[in-house]
């Protein structure tokens, strides 16, 4: 059920957890901003499109490979420039204040999707220009191995980084919530932050393989008590700046949360039909599917960034 969702830069919220920890001096500096804004903007940038172009492969090559018997060939999809990406990396490997195991996350990322690039340019030019008909697919056969190994190292990448920001960004989300509240009281910056942190919980226990029902009930659970009383406190306190839409993403990513939390409680399988949207890239389209909550999360962090963030 693994799946990619943007992240939020700065101060929002990211995926996953991993082992990453950072102080409370450390997490308050911004230069370690500048840093998380680097790293996360690489996932942005480049992690999609990179198992996108995996999923393209494999929905129509086995596991073995390409045989050059296959009824459809869609060949694979490249992926972004990477030079980017490495350089603001290197930039912000060189800043204070120094993470060791974080910064080498995000240098074996930058390895990986550099070494990602020009093998899928390569094999895009193949399949493309139908050159398997030329060779009987035997530059097919042999870039397979390489593809294969290439997409695994940035798939163990990727996830180290993700692991490694998400606790940093946690520890930061608990703290600057715990301020909020101490200074403000639970008014609307406290409801709309207490929301984004639980709805980051809900995509983290359903993205998890494999699935612990326990947890993504909880998880749902929380989100949704969280969401009613943003929008009791929006309803009760007629000037608050909590908006419309940023209610109808957050009740719209809880619908589809439930959907998947009873597909996976009720063990419902995809239909033929399903699963020819999840493996064409119109996943978003299936009702209770990882690429829909993605979709509806991506929607909600959209919302928070384009008018709910303070």
């Amino acid at each position: 059920m693994m799946s990619v969702c943007r992240l939020i830069l700065a101060l929002g919220t990211a995926l996953l957890a991993g082992p990453f920890v950072a102080d409370a001096a450390r997490a308050q500096s911004p230069s370690l901003t500048q840093k998380i804004n680097a790293y996360v903007g690489c996932i942005n940038r480049l992690s999609e499109r990179s198992y996108d172009s995996r999923a393209r492969y494999f929905s129509w090559v086995g596991k073995e490979g390409p045989t050059g018997k296959e009824r459809i060939i869609y060949g694979t999809y490249t992926i972004y420039d990477t030079s980017g990406c490495k350089k603001s990396v290197d930039e912000a490997n060189a800043v204070e204040p120094h993470l060791p195991e974080l910064e080498a996350a995000a240098s074996a990322y930058v390895k990986a999707v550099v070494t990602l690039e020009p093998l899928l340019k390569e094999a895009d030019d193949y399949y493309d220009q139908e050159n398997y008909k030329d060779d009987r697919m035997a530059k097919g056969k042999a870039l397979h191995p390489r593809l294969v190994a290439a997409w695994d190292a940035f798939a163990a990448a990727d996830q180290t980084l993700r692991a490694g920001l998400d606790v940093l960004q946690d520890k930061r989300a608990v703290e600057r919530l715990a301020e909020i509240e101490s200074t403000e009281g639970r008014k609307e910056r406290y409801h709309i932050e207490a929301l984004m942190m639980r709805a980051k919980r809900v995509i983290r226990t359903e993205s998890a393989a494999p699935p612990d029902l326990a947890k993504i009930t909880e998880a749902v659970s929380d989100y949704e008590a969280m969401v009613k009383a943003t929008e009791e406190y929006a309803a009760s306190n007629k000037g608050s700046k909590i908006g419309s839409s940023f209610i109808g993403a957050a009740k719209e990513f809880l619908t589809t949360a439930k959907q998947l939390m009873r597909r996976v409680r009720d063990k419902v399988p995809y239909s033929s039909g399903d699963q020819m949207m999840l493996n064409s890239g119109g996943g978003w389209m299936v009702q209770g599917s990882p690429a829909r909550l993605m979709r509806d999360y991506n929607q909600l962090v959209s919302s928070y960034n384009s008018g709910a963030k303070f």
